[in-house]
């Protein structure tokens, strides 16, 4: 069954700021079906998290206006009460936040952890130590009888992100959002998450949206990638594509700077510039031609057509800059005479 089970179309988010809204995300459109990994990726500020926090309904509703629409399997959850979105936050949808260590409650015990997200779902859950255990065992710890009875600190930061998992697996969620999954682990624990959550996708069937900066990260996992940039997607293709025929020039500056494509004794290439704040982003442009040095103001500061155009079988690329820039290296001058 291919049908979507998470369909976001138009959505915005703004923040209330010194009494100004400030829009974070500008009409982000994004659908995936059962069985898929979405891929969202960006720099720090570009806006991915506030996209995941926005599905889960976990923004403070007096300080942010979500506009647009977010359907899960048909279902709208924009303009939700909190109570009404307790009916999918953690049994329709799951999240794996990034830093596990904070996320779980240090003072229970990782069982007991377990058990809270399936009773306040469940409160005549059957047999709640055994699926405990079996949930544990699902995600590779090995005697998951000692482990429930262990305290977050007693476990590596590998293990308590598989318990993360577990939480997040634990009333079977048709959508699995994974939000930085494999942050501060080592390359051996993050090849053993990475091929936990592909696991996960083929035995729950679920849609996964995969938030990360990592690149190998995506080419190893993903189906479909979405390249944010601004609180925008700048980029959206299927993954094979996307490597092999990067059209945005964020995109492919993102690549460049990808370290797994530097030769040794190659000097790595850093972007230039940082994402702009949100007082800054005029969504009527191309923000990202800001952080290309050798660019005049005209160029620069030109508006653009913000709908995303169809540049091949489901490649998508935002505004005109990658026409102007699609031969030539955009990040170095000397390329574009």
């Amino acid at each position: 069954m291919n049908e979507k089970i998470l369909d976001s179309k138009n959505v915005s988010v703004s923040f209330r700021i010194n009494g100004e809204l400030q829009t974070a995300l500008h009409k982000i459109s994004v659908s995936i079906k059962r069985g898929e990994v979405l891929a969202l990726v960006g720099e720090s500020g570009s806006g991915k998290s506030t996209l995941a926090m926005s599905i889960m309904g976990l923004h403070n509703a007096e300080q942010t206006e979500v506009t647009g629409s977010i359907t899960l399997d048909g279902h709208e959850l924009i303009g939700l009460t909190e109570r009404q979105f307790d009916q999918y936050r953690g049994v329709r949808v799951g999240m794996i936040f990034q830093d596990p260590l904070s996320s779980l409650n240090p003072l229970m015990k990782i069982g007991e952890q377990i058990s809270e997200a399936i009773v306040v779902h469940d409160k005549n859950a059957p047999n709640l130590k055994g699926h405990v255990q079996r949930l544990l065992t699902d995600v590779g710890i090995i005697n998951p009888k000692r482990v429930a009875q262990q305290y977050p600190h007693e476990l590596s930061g590998g293990m308590r992100q598989r318990v993360m998992i577990a939480i997040a697996l634990s009333n079977e969620p048709d959508l699995i959002i994974a939000d930085e999954p494999t942050t501060a682990l080592d390359a051996t624990i993050q090849a053993q998450i990475l091929d936990l959550i592909k696991e996960i996708q083929l035995k729950k069937n679920a849609g996964i949206l995969l938030i990360t900066h990592d690149l190998g990260v995506v080419a190893e996992t993903a189906d479909t990638v979405a390249v944010m940039y601004a609180g925008q997607i700048v980029e959206q293709a299927d993954v094979e594509e996307l490597f092999a025929n990067p059209k945005h020039p964020y995109t492919r500056s993102l690549l460049r700077a990808d370290p797994s494509n530097v030769s040794p004794g190659e000097e790595l290439y850093a972007i230039s510039g940082t994402v702009p704040a949100l007082k800054d982003m005029d969504h009527s442009k191309d923000l990202f031609l800001q952080r290309i040095p050798w660019l005049s103001d005209d160029v620069v500061n030109a508006t653009i057509d913000e709908e995303l155009e169809v540049v091949g079988d489901n490649h998508f690329v935002r505004g005109n800059a990658w026409k102007t820039f699609e031969f030539l290296d955009v990040t170095e001058k000397g390329h574009a005479k």
